[in-house]
Order: structure tokens, then sequence, then C-alpha cells
């Protein structure tokens, strides 16, 4: 018989409690704490299923502690389902309300505003200017990276693939967006932004998701996919967007358009390296030397066959270094570096202390949370097809404002 949670029983008892995933978990190897790792959410969902604990605060906040990254599904001898049974059990804690309050359902479903997501935006940027007058900048402020205050309209250039551009990255790196229609253009690929196709419903649902809010992420996607073009590639440069598409359509269930949809996306930086020949070499002289930080989804949800793709495409053009402990997480997890700032800067130090090793001048990562939790904590990133573009037209690779380069600390 089904307990509180609604779980399968034979995914949740498919862990055998081996410790294999510990490793790999990044909010375990920041607390230490067994209650905060993989094996010790599963027990607690388990106790709690079975009657033996109770659905309280205590377990809400055990789960709503996970980052979300899978790196423990990639780690896992046994093929544990472990984002099922998480995902499950965020639904049913997000239905009573326990970690989604009203105030986050109301922000998450302005992602479907473009407008106003590029005016709230505007008003952070012109806020963080101002506060960076003041003695002591406040808090909330001087967690997030530099915004922009403008960005330069971007316009379709044909309509071989579509480019998603998706929701809070088109309010704050709308930069990122045309270095890809620039690198597709120099490809011989005309690209059409998703912006030109769809008014409304640009939101890939990863956000809901990642809260638990099941019903409203698939109907964000469901909108995204009738909106889209039919029959052509569509291409992303947001690592966690294509990955949310991609686990939306693996569900029982899912729409057939959003299965149709999942079908024809694909990272840009991997359909890039598909058709490399069909780029320019790279200019003659040293190339720069570039951290790659590749973000969890790719890794463990698009697959190492996607990362190693990105990573193919950037050593063309780049000197391209890896940490010796490539796996570990950045903290952005989804809103999770917003909610949980203190928790995630635990795990962002890590991922920055192994970067600080490397002697790159910028670290690449395809994936805004990803890009904006290493800004955050004084680090240059940018996205690969950035670095790409400006080693193409001979611009200093460089990142945002507010960051130093990797190879000062530590």
């Amino acid at each position: 018989m089904s307990g509180p949670l609604g779980l399968d029983p034979e995914t949740l008892n498919s862990c055998v409690q081996c410790g294999l995933c510990l490793p790999h978990c990044p909010t375990w190897r920041s607390t230490g704490e067994e209650a905060r790792s993989p094996r010790g959410r599963i027990d607690a969902m388990r106790s709690v299923e079975q009657g033996a604990e109770p659905f309280d605060a205590g377990f809400a906040e055990v789960i709503d502690s996970c980052v979300g990254c899978m790196a423990c599904e990639t780690a896992c001898p046994s093929s544990v389902e472990y984002g099922r049974l998480l995902e499950g059990t965020r639904n049913v804690l997000a239905g009573t309300g326990a970690t989604v309050p009203a105030w986050q359902r109301r922000a998450l479903s302005l992602l479907e505003r473009p407008g106003l997501l590029r005016t709230g935006v505007r008003m952070t940027a012109l806020a963080q200017r101002l506060a960076a007058a003041l003695p002591a900048q406040p808090a909330s402020l001087a967690n997030l990276p530099a915004l922009p205050i403008r960005q330069e309209p971007l316009r379709s250039t044909g309509s071989d693939v579509v480019l998603l551009t998706g929701c809070v990255m088109d309010a704050s790196m709308r930069d990122v967006h045309a270095s890809a229609v620039r690198l597709l253009g120099a490809a011989g690929f005309g690209v059409q932004v998703q912006s030109d196709t769809v008014a409304d419903g640009r939101c890939c649902g990863a956000l809901a998701a990642h809260r638990g809010l099941a019903a409203m992420a698939e109907g964000q996607l469901g909108r995204l996919a009738e909106g889209l073009p039919s029959g052509v590639p569509v291409l992303s440069d947001s690592a966690g967007c294509c990955a949310a598409i991609h686990e939306a359509a693996a569900r029982r269930g899912a729409d057939p358009l959003v299965r149709d949809l999942a079908r024809r996306t694909e990272d840009v930086g991997a359909f890039l390296f598909r058709h490399v020949e069909r780029l320019p070499p790279p200019p003659p002289g040293p190339l720069p030397v570039v951290a790659l930080a590749v973000p969890c989804h790719m890794r463990n949800v698009l697959g190492a066959d996607v990362a190693d793709a990105v990573a193919g495409l950037l050593r063309r053009y780049c000197d391209v270094r890896s940490t010796a402990d490539d796996d570990l997480c950045c903290g952005a997890g989804g809103s999770h570096s917003v909610l949980r700032p203190h928790e995630a800067s635990m795990i962002r130090d890590r991922k920055v202390e192994a970067l600080s090793h490397t002697g790159a001048t910028v670290v690449a990562s395809a994936n805004p949370g990803c890009i904006m939790s290493l800004r955050s904590g004084g680090v240059a990133v940018s996205h690969p097809v950035q670095i790409i573009d400006g080693v193409l037209s001979g611009a200093p690779v460089r990142s945002g404002s507010g960051s130093r380069t990797t190879g000062e600390g530590g």
C-alpha cells in the first residue's frame, strides 16, 4: 500500500545504502551530514513512506536542501533512479505548501512574461549600481553578479535552426544568444530566434520542476512546444533548459509535442561540434587558456557524449584545462543558490578553489545558472560560444564585470 509520498516501492528499495554516491554529493561534501546525502534522503523517504518517521518540516528541510545535480545517479552502481524519487517527493511537498510558499509560485509564474522579466532585471541592475556606492552593500545584491541595464536586440537570420532564448537567460544574458547566432551563421546556418516565433510561453519549466511544481512546469513547457516551428532542429545554449526538456519527455505519459521537441532539441555546442568542419579555423597565435566547468545537468542528464562534444569544440579554439575534481557542483541548482545562498556558497567555494589551480584566464560554462553562481564567487566565466566567438573575432577573452581570473587567489 502506498504511503504519503506515493513512491514506487521497487525504486525506493533499490538503494542498498553502499555509500558510493557520497563523494559525488555536493551537500554531503560541504556538511558531512548523512541526512544531506543521497542515501540519507532515500532512507528518510523510505521511513516516511512506511510510517516510521513523521511527514513534517524536518523531512521537508532534508529534501529541500538537495541541489538536484544528479551526480549520485551517474556514480550509483545499482542505477538507483534518485531523480525520480526526488521529483515525486518534491511534488508532494510542494502540494502541501511545505516547501514552496505563495510568493515563489507567483515569481515562477512570471517567467512567461518576458517584458516583466526584462524590467525586473533592469531595476535590479540599477539597484546594484546604486548600492555599489554604499559603504556596505545589501547581501541580497552582493550575492548576485553584475546584471546588464540594457541589452541589444536579437534578430533572426534565417530558418535552418531555432535558437531557444528562454526566460531568465534572455533577460540577463542575451549576449550569449548573440554569440550563438554569430557562430551558427559562421557555420552557414540561418537562425530563427525563439523570441521572433513565440510572443509568450518562452519558459521550459525547469525552475518550476526543480521546486516540485509539476503542473506549472508541464504547462510552461507545453506552451513552449506549441509555439515553436516544427520539423527543424531546436538549439539551446542553456544546459539546464536542454536537460529539462529531455527529462520531461522521458516521463511516462509525456505530451507527444514535448517528446517531439526533445527529439529535435540539442545543446548548441554539441550541434556546432558535429558541424565543426564548417566553422573557420582558429586565428594564428597562442590560444587562450580556458578552464572547463561542465554543468551538472549536462554531464549527468544530457550525458557524457554531450559534455565531450562541447569540450571538443572548445579545444579547437582554446587551450582547455580541467580541474582534478572535475565533477564538483557549483551550487547553482536552479533556484537553490537564490533560496539557500549560504549552503550554495559553501558548495560554490569548493568549485572556485579547484578552478583557481588551473592557471586559466577564464572559465567556460554552458549554463546560465552556473555562470551566475561562479561570477558571484568572483570568477571570470563565460559561455563557450562567447569564448569562441571572441577568439574568431580577435576580441580579448573576458567575462562580465566584477570577476577575477581563475589564476588569482587559492
